[in-house]
C-alpha cells in the first residue's frame, strides 16, 4: 500500500492502454511513454502491462505503507527517499514508512513510478488505465489527490540497486538532429497529404513547429505558419490513433496522442511513426518539433532498435539477478 501525501494536477494510474474498444468510442489511454513503463516493469520483474503512476506535474510525495521495490523511469529528476538520493532508471527498495519525493524533471516531461507487482486498481475493459474523459479506470476514473491510497502487492525483490541506460542515450541516433530545443520526429505522409498545396507540404517538413500550452494527453497543438489546402473539403469521419497529425481550418497541426479521440474529420497530413511517439511524450511545452519524412518500410524497421533495447535490458536484468543470487549464496556458504 502507498499513500499520496502531495501531488500536482493530472497524475494518474496508467498501464499500456485499452486496445480493442475504439469502434465503441472508447479511447486507448495508457501511458504517453510506453518505453518508460516497459523499462520500469522489466527492472522490477513485472508483467509488461502492469500499471504505474504516470507523473505529469510535480512535485510528488508519497509514503510506502508496506515495503516495496520501485523504479522511477522516463525522467531525470531529484528523487529522495527519506533523505537518501535515488537515481532514476534504477530498481530500489523502500521500507515500510519511508517517504519518496520526486521533484521537477531536469530532463524529460513524464515519469513512470513503477512498483514491483504493479498498482492494484480494478481492471475495466481489459485495462487499469485511467480514462479521464469517460471517468473510469485507474482510481475512480480521476487524477490522484493527496490522501489517496493505492494498493500494491507488497512484493519486494531480493535483489535491487541495478538500473537501465535511458533510451535517450541508446536510441538518439535513430532520429538524429535533436539539440534539446528541437526534437526530430519521423513521420509518413498520410491519406490526405495530396489535399495540401505543394508549398504547404514543403512547409510542413521545413517548419520547426512549437508545442503550445493548449497541449495535453489528447494531443499536442503546434504553432507555426498555417498550412493550406488546394480547396476547402468536407471529409467523412475516420478512425484516429496516436501519431496522426490533423490540420484544422486554422492551418496549425494537432498531433493526436494517448487520449486521442476515436474518430475525427480534419485532413490528415502525416502520421508520426510508433517508434518515435515516446520522444514526443517527453517533449515539454515550448519545445519545437521538426518532422522528417520517412516511408512505411522505414517506419516499421524503426521499431527494431526499440525492441532490441528492451530485449537487451531483459537479458541484462536476468543475468544480474542470477549473478547476485549466486554471490549471495556463496557468501552464505562461506559463513556456514
Amino acid at each position: 500500500m502507498i499513500t499520496i501525501l502531495e501531488t500536482s494536477a493530472l497524475n494518474t494510474v496508467q498501464d499500456l492502454g485499452r486496445p480493442g474498444y475504439r469502434n465503441l468510442g472508447v479511447g486507448t489511454s495508457g501511458v504517453m511513454d510506453a518505453i518508460a513503463l516497459q523499462v520500469g516493469n522489466i527492472l522490477l520483474d513485472n508483467q509488461m502491462d502492469d500499471a504505474c503512476i504516470e507523473l505529469q506535474t510535480y512535485p510528488v510525495v508519497l509514503r510506502f505503507d508496506t515495503a516495496a521495490t520501485f523504479a522511477v523511469t522516463g525522467i531525470d529528476a531529484t528523487i529522495d527517499l527519506d533523505g537518501r538520493t535515488i537515481l532514476p532508471w534504477m530498481a530500489e527498495t523502500a521500507a515500510a514508512g519511508q517517504i519518496l519525493r520526486i521533484g521537477s524533471p531536469t530532463k524529460g516531461a513524464r515519469g513512470c513510478l513503477c512498483i514491483a507487482g504493479g498498482i492494484e486498481v480494478p481492471v475495466v475493459l481489459g485495462s487499469r488505465s485511467t480514462q479521464l474523459r469517460g471517468g473510469f479506470g485507474g482510481l475512480d476514473g480521476r487524477p490522484l489527490e493527496a490522501g489517496d491510497t493505492l494498493k500494491t502487492t507488497g512484493r519486494t525483490l531480493d535483489v535491487a540497486g541495478y538500473g537501465a541506460l535511458p533510451p535517450t542515450t541508446v536510441l538518439d541516433t535513430v532520429a538524429d538532429g535533436d539539440d534539446g530545443r528541437t526534437i526530430a520526429l519521423r513521420a509518413m505522409p498520410a491519406t490526405d497529404y495530396g489535399l495540401f498545396t505543394p508549398e504547404s507540404q514543403q512547409r510542413f517538413w521545413d517548419t520547426p513547429w512549437r508545442i503550445t500550452p493548449q497541449s495535453n494527453r489528447v494531443g499536442y497543438r503546434l504553432s507555426g505558419a498555417p498550412l493550406e489546402l488546394h480547396h476547402r473539403v468536407e471529409l467523412r469521419s475516420y478512425g484516429v490513433i496516436a501519431g496522426i497529425v490533423q490540420v484544422p481550418p486554422a492551418g496549425e497541426p494537432i498531433v493526436q496522442l494517448a487520449d486521442a479521440n476515436t474518430v475525427g474529420g480534419y485532413p490528415r497530413i502525416a502520421t508520426v511513426i510508433e517508434a518515435d511517439l515516446w520522444r514526443l511524450a517527453q517533449a515539454r511545452i515550448g519545445t519545437r518539433i521538426h518532422f522528417r519524412e520517412c516511408s512505411f518500410t522505414e517506419g516499421v524497421a524503426a521499431m527494431r532498435p526499440v525492441n532490441a533495447y528492451l530485449d537487451d535490458l531483459r537479458m541484462m536484468v536476468a543475468h544480474y539477478r542470477t549473478s547476485a543470487r549466486c554471490r549471495a549464496g556463496m557468501k552464505s556458504g562461506d559463513k556456514a
